[in-house]
């Protein structure tokens, strides 16, 4: 058999390539806006939706006026989702929600573009940004959309968020308080008091605070001692008063009495020097 060599071969495979190309492929090389527009319409029904988002790329920006606008932007943010792009999504749904605002998919829309911040909130470990958007983007759901089947998962999102906020405010506090930073974890402590007054970790929290307010008397100047012992003394006393059979109470008492004896002492130490 005779083989084929040369430039007939190079044509023989540059017909193949050719032949072989993809109707996406075609489509999205052809510069027709039209076909492009109704492909990846086509593409979004059929679920592909990264061959729709990479269509809609082609076109999205040339669409001002067009009857089919409303309809291309909405898919293409959702293709954002679809495809995991949790920030663009965000972005393009807060875009559709504010530009159509009479759109019938607005309320979707802007259910979305909270719900795609829920979706970047991170372990409570982390930088919780994504978290606070979330929060405020459902809020405003909830203001825009009061009688919206969706507001009760709004409001269940936001206790959700609200916790791992509260979660990484005591986090921060107990580093601090691991840390020997005792001043700081009692400000960052009072912080979460009064940001989450609710907080299941309120016990936990007023008794650290007691512990961090007697041992930063301990470790501070004498000069210092004194008043620190006595404001110890103040935070145990309220500890006592909201858990006076609590399961911290014994251990606070102990250290209520420590600080007020300190105190005493110091007092007389002072007066004769």
């Amino acid at each position: 058999m005779r083989k084929m060599s040369g430039w007939p071969l190079l044509f023989a495979l540059i017909f193949l390539a050719s032949s072989c190309k993809s109707n996406f492929e075609r489509t999205r090389t052809s510069g027709n806006a039209e076909l492009i527009l109704t492909t990846a319409f086509k593409y979004y029904e059929k679920k592909n939706y990264q061959r729709a988002l990479t269509l809609f790329e082609l076109v999205i920006n040339t669409l001002r006026g067009d009857a089919r606008a409303e309809k291309a932007y909405y898919e293409y943010a959702q293709c954002h989702y679809k495809t995991k792009q949790y920030l663009l999504a965000a972005f393009y749904f807060k875009n559709f929600s504010n530009t159509f605002t009479n759109s019938p998919l607005r309320e979707d829309a802007a259910f979305m573009s909270a719900y795609s911040n829920y979706e970047l909130s991170p372990t409570f470990r982390l930088d919780q940004k994504a978290s606070e958007s979330a929060i405020e983007e459902f809020q405003v759901f909830v203001n825009l959309f009061p009688k919206s089947e969706k507001v009760a998962e709004c409001n269940t999102l936001i206790d959700e968020l609200r916790r791992k906020l509260e979660q990484k405010a005591f986090a921060e506090g107990q580093l601090y308080y691991d840390l020997r930073q005792y001043q700081s974890a009692v400000i960052s402590f009072d912080n979460l008091l009064r940001d989450y007054p609710e907080s299941p970790d309120v016990e936990r929290v007023r008794y650290l605070i007691a512990k961090a307010s007697f041992l930063l008397a301990e470790n501070s100047v004498v000069e210092k001692k004194e008043e620190r012992y006595g404001e110890s003394a103040t935070r145990c006393n309220d500890f006592l008063e909201k858990y006076p059979s609590g399961k911290y109470s014994k251990e606070i008492k102990e250290t209520l009495k420590d600080a007020t004896q300190a105190q005493k002492a110091v007092k007389k130490k002072l007066k004769n020097t």
